[in-house]
């Protein structure tokens, strides 16, 4: 066991709690021969950890499952899923819940092993990851963090001294995930489906108290709960949109109670707009292309409904109906919170009638000449424009006319919009091209500088230095579209 007072963990087990339906108590696989190759020191200390002990051996047998903290009682957690609009049996088939931590603020963070090996929900699976997707985890979710989105974070990776078979044969690896918690759409589905309504019951008023503690003493709590998730939600994806983010498979099981974003596998941050962007390879139809992440949101949420249905009234045509009512806000929260998102990115204080056509505008001009979504609104910015058709363009120009000409009718200076945008537009993302070159010079040549280099400039994406400059080129053209998978 790893002492607890000398490293800083402060353990409690409050899922375990729950009616054993929700979990399988399990214990990670121990590996071979771990080594740690990333650990981040920021999260570590916001956590109250010692990082001294952490990355010692100690700590680096707990990272890979091989020891656990006192205290701690590790569970695989079940849930279901509509996966691509199918509904399955789901649930951890390659993670552990080690335990919940909390810092010396009195906040709890699920603490989670992934890639630690079989449980009962494998589904026939080696329950291993593979180190270049939990180092793109890493990456991915370290930035979305930075950028200021919700999100579970990365707090280490450990190769396990093992190889795993996928394609081909792949050093093996172990990502220590936290997050606010892991409860999914798809766990309230698994409730609902495989559970008593006691049961769904007992994880509603768990998921009140954990994450929206302020609505306990509400009227009808769990109603209460289906509109703050529905607000959380409809803010997660707006900021994924106003940064280009495409999370690539928005299965139910992939959407959080926390309003966090997770699983970050066929992930990726678009290039030139086009609303139709699929990076997934497993995506055929577009289901979920960037431009539709919105309506997948609603549609995810109804089936949160759904689940809550025996507990938002007794009357099922009744529930059916106050259901109803609380998802027709989605499209409307999202909308205000995009055009909200969209002055900002413009270095708009006020609200004038027009904007939302101003904006599209834009967007469309953007689409028609294949211009690239992060650098133009970075040269927008900095008031420089960049080389390409779109910049050259008469009907760029005339709109950037209009847009000069709104700036000038609100009361703020251009400065004060100049840094309103600066605040708004990050002027780095991982560039597709980026993370690729930084994982290949990890996985295949052992070298991690590079993807360290790529963490610091990700650090502050709003900081506009000419240091950065090398992180906002575009990749060279191929012929070949570029294509993410789901790391399993």
């Amino acid at each position: 066991m790893l002492t607890i007072k000398k490293s800083g963990w402060n353990l409690d087990n409050s899922y375990a709690k729950l009616p054993n339906i929700f979990f399988t108590k399990q214990h990670p696989e121990p590996v071979r021969s771990p080594k740690l190759v990333i650990y981040n020191e920021s999260l570590a200390k916001t956590l109250g950890f010692t990082s001294e002990i952490l990355q010692d051996h100690e700590g680096v047998e707990v990272f890979a499952g091989n020891k656990i903290p006192e205290g701690a009682e590790p569970l695989a957690q079940a849930y279901a899923g509509h996966q691509f609009g199918h509904f399955n049996m789901l649930g951890d088939g390659r993670a552990v819940l080690i335990s919940e931590h909390i810092t010396p603020t009195d906040e709890r963070f699920d603490i989670q092993l992934k890639g630690s090996g079989r449980t009962p929900y494998s589904r026939g699976g080696d329950g291993r990851a593979a180190l270049g997707p939990m180092l793109r985890e890493y990456i991915m979710s370290e930035s979305m963090h930075a950028l200021g989105i919700p999100t579970t974070r990365s707090l280490a990776v450990v190769t396990t001294g093992e190889e795993i078979i996928r394609e081909t044969i792949l050093p093996g690896a172990i990502l220590t995930r936290v997050a606010a918690s892991h409860m999914r759409v798809g766990t309230f589905q698994f409730a609902a489906q495989w559970g008593e309504i006691e049961d769904l019951k007992k994880l509603a008023d768990y998921a009140i108290q954990r994450h929206f503690p302020d609505i306990d003493l509400d009227d009808n709590r769990y109603l209460s709960l289906l509109k703050g998730v529905i607000r959380r939600q409809a803010s997660l994806i707006t900021k994924w949109q106003l940064v280009g983010f495409i999370h690539g498979v928005m299965n139910t099981d992939n959407m959080t109670i926390s309003g966090e974003t997770i699983d970050y596998g066929p992930c990726a941050f678009m290039d030139t707009y086009d609303p139709m962007t699929v990076f997934s390879s497993i995506d055929r139809q577009g289901r979920y292309a960037y431009g539709n992440q919105p309506s997948i949101g609603g549609w995810n949420l109804a089936r949160f409904a759904e689940s809550l249905l025996p507990l938002l009234h007794g009357d099922q045509d009744k529930a059916v109906e106050i259901a109803q009512q609380e998802l027709s806000n989605f499209s409307e929260l999202f909308k205000a919170n995009w055009i909200s998102g969209m002055r900002a990115k413009l270095g708009l204080f006020n609200e004038e009638k027009e904007d939302e056509t101003l904006f599209e505008s834009l967007l469309n001009l953007m689409h028609t000449f294949k211009a690239d979504f992060t650098n133009t609104f970075r040269s927008l910015t900095m008031n420089k424009l960049l080389d390409g058709d779109l910049y050259s363009s008469t009907e760029f120009l005339q709109w950037k006319e209009l847009w000069e000409a709104r700036r000038k009718r609100q009361e703020e200076t251009i400065e004060e919009s100049e840094r309103l945008m600066q605040s708004s537009n990050p002027a780095v993302i991982p560039r597709n091209h980026r993370v690729e070159e930084a994982l290949e010079a990890a996985v295949e040549r052992g070298d991690f500088s590079v993807m360290e280099r790529l963490l610091t400039a990700l650090s502050n994406p709003y900081e506009y230095t000419q240091e950065k400059a090398d992180y906002c080129t575009l990749p060279p053209d191929s012929d070949r579209p570029y294509r993410t998978y789901c790391g399993t």
